[in-house]
This record gives structure tokens, sequence and C-alpha cells, in this order.
């Protein structure tokens, strides 16, 4: 593939190309080089039994040094609800997210890619609160570890675990959930479009809650691509179909 070559062919430090899923996506490049940056900008619609949820999330990914990324995040949710007499949460400013990822080993004879990194999420109170309540109302630790691999040119698979724990400042308590998130992707030969599937698995205590996330990405330009996301839930109590668009913008690497 031409772009496996130009990504991979070259005199800077070792990369191995992956397509990387568009949902829960990573803190910039497996590998990533020094300089790299990329802009996201997505949209989301989940229905759910008694209120649409509408997500939006502005976030900037850069790598001040090779093989490591990082990354900050602002997601917002919109809700309405489906029937006047149902109850939705209120709309805000959900939290600030900030998040390092650093590739500890890179081999493009094994074609293979592993990290490991850390999200902070800051929880934020709801808008009309601010002054009368504390901004932050708690905090969500997520390590977690990642490994791809590609086979032949085309063929992409790729793990991202790692466990969520939950802080809740008002009552003091710790919940913690297990997040699997296994991906398959088909990488379109001499382009960066793909498509795949991202398999969104959470496990809490003796709850298993999975969503399949059929998925495309399409170059616009070189520099622009976009993603387009379908969330079928298995077995969610509360959770229909989702959609999702990805934005992404990578300016050229000086």
């Amino acid at each position: 593939s031409i772009y496996v070559q130009e990504v991979e062919n070259s005199k800077l430090r070792e990369k191995v190309l992956h397509a990387e899923p568009l949902y829960i996506d990573l803190i910039r490049d497996l590998g990533a080089r020094k300089g790299e940056r990329e802009w996201n900008v997505g949209f989301g619609l989940t229905d759910n039994n008694k209120y649409d949820e509408y997500l939006a999330l502005v976030e900037y990914e850069w790598a001040p040094m090779d093989r490591l990324g990082l990354e900050v995040e602002l997601p917002f949710s919109l809700y309405y609800r489906n029937t006047a007499d149902a109850t939705a949460p209120k709309s805000k400013l959900n939290s600030l997210k900030i998040a390092g990822q650093y590739s500890f080993y890179v081999s493009q004879k094994n074609k293979t890619s592993m990290a490991i990194g850390y999200i902070n999420e800051f929880e934020l109170n709801e808008l009309n609160n601010f002054g009368s309540e504390s901004v932050f109302i708690g905090n969500v630790y997520n390590p977690f570890f990642v490994a791809a691999k590609r086979w032949g040119n085309n063929f992409h698979t790729l793990l991202y675990t790692g466990p969520a724990i939950s802080q809740h400042f008002s009552t003091k308590s710790f919940h913690t959930s297990w997040q699997i998130n296994s991906n398959f992707h088909y990488m379109i030969p001499k382009t960066r479009n793909f498509i795949g599937i991202e398999l969104n698995k959470e496990v809490h205590q003796s709850d298993f809650d999975m969503t399949i996330r059929p998925q495309m990405r399409v170059e616009i330009s070189e520099s622009l691509l976009i993603g387009i996301v379908t969330g079928i839930p298995i077995k969610r109590e509360n959770e229909r179909f989702s959609t999702f668009l990805r934005l992404i913008y990578e300016p050229k690497h000086k």
C-alpha cells in the first residue's frame, strides 16, 4: 500500500500504520512522532427510552516527543425528553478530560504496537450550580493498555482495555467498571479510508453491556478526514440506537 509506505518508509523513528477506532479513539497514533498534532470535533445522537442525548466534543491531540501523545477534550451533552412526562438529565459541559499515552513497543517487522496510557476526567457540575456549589463533582481515573497488529497491508486488529474508577465527591464513594474494546478494520488499498467494527464492552460487577459500532472513515483532503459510526446496543436496558460523526483535522507534520 502506498499509504503504508508513506508512514513507515521514513527516516524518522520507527512507526507502524494501524487503523484506529473512531468512537473510543486513541491519544494520538500508536508510535506517535514528535510534532504530530490533530484536532477532532465530534457529534452524536443516542436514542434512550425516555429522552434523546445529543453529544458534542472538541479535542486536541499532540506529540511533544516521539511515542508520547497528549490530549485535552471537552465533551458536551444536550438532553431532550421523548414525552412530556419523562424526566431527563440537564444539559451541560460534562467534564474536562486530560490524557497521555506512551507507545513502549513499536515493531515494523511484526507490524505490532503496544502502549499504556492514562485518562483523568474531571466531572463538572451543572452550569446553573456554579457559584453555589463546587465546580467539580467527581473524578474518573482510567489507566489503559492498547495492543494493535496489522495483518498484511490492509487488515487491522486492536485491543483497548482498562478499569474506569469513578469517585463521587459528595458521597465519597468509588465505583469501578472494566472497559474491553476490540476492533477489526479493513483499510482500502492506496488510501486512508477504512471500514470496520468496534465492540465496546463494559463489565460492572455482574452486569455486562456491549455496543456494536460499525464504522467507516473517508479522506476528504490530505489533512481532513470524516468518520461515521453507528451504535447497536446489546443487552443495554435504557439505550437504543445511536450515531456518531467525527471530523479529524491533522495539519501537515513539519
